[in-house]
C-alpha cells in the first residue's frame, strides 16, 4: 500500500497543529501504530498536551522550535528524533518558517487519547 500525502484532506487536532494522518488502522491495512504529518506555522505552538495510553515519537522533517517535554525546554530542527513517552505533557512552538514533523503514535493516535493541560 502507498499513501501520498496529497490525496489526504488535513484537519486540525485537539492541541491545534494540522496534520495529515497517513496511516491509521481505522483507515488503511496497518496496525498498532497512526503515522501522521504535522505542521505548525512560524511562531505558533501547539497547545501543552498529554497522551494517556500512547508514546509518540516526533520527526523533524523540516524547520525548528522548541519543545517542552515535562519539565524540559529542548531545541530541536531538521533531522531530530523526539521520543515522547506516555503520560508525559509536551508541546512545541515552530521558529522562523514553521515546522513540519513526522508523527508516530503507538497505540495509535486517537482524539479520546489526548488531554490538554493548562501551564
Amino acid at each position: 500500500m502507498v499513501q501520498n500525502r496529497e490525496r489526504v484532506k488535513p484537519y486540525t487536532t485537539k492541541d491545534g497543529s494540522t496534520i495529515w494522518e497517513l496511516l491509521h488502522p481505522l483507515k488503511h491495512p496497518v496496525m498498532d501504530v497512526s503515522v501522521a504529518e504535522a505542521y505548525v506555522e512560524s511562531g505558533n505552538e501547539t497547545r501543552l498536551h498529554v497522551h494517556h495510553e500512547s508514546q509518540e515519537i516526533y520527526y523533524v522533517l523540516d524547520g525548528e522550535g522548541i519543545m517542552w517535554l515535562g519539565n524540559r525546554r529542548i531545541d530541536v530542527r531538521t533531522g531530530d528524533a523526539i521520543l515522547i513517552p506516555q503520560g508525559t505533557p509536551h508541546k512545541i512552538k515552530a521558529g522562523e518558517g514553521g515546522v513540519r514533523i513526522l508523527c508516530i503514535c503507538a497505540p495509535p493516535y486517537m482524539h479520546e487519547d489526548t488531554g490538554l493541560m493548562d501551564l
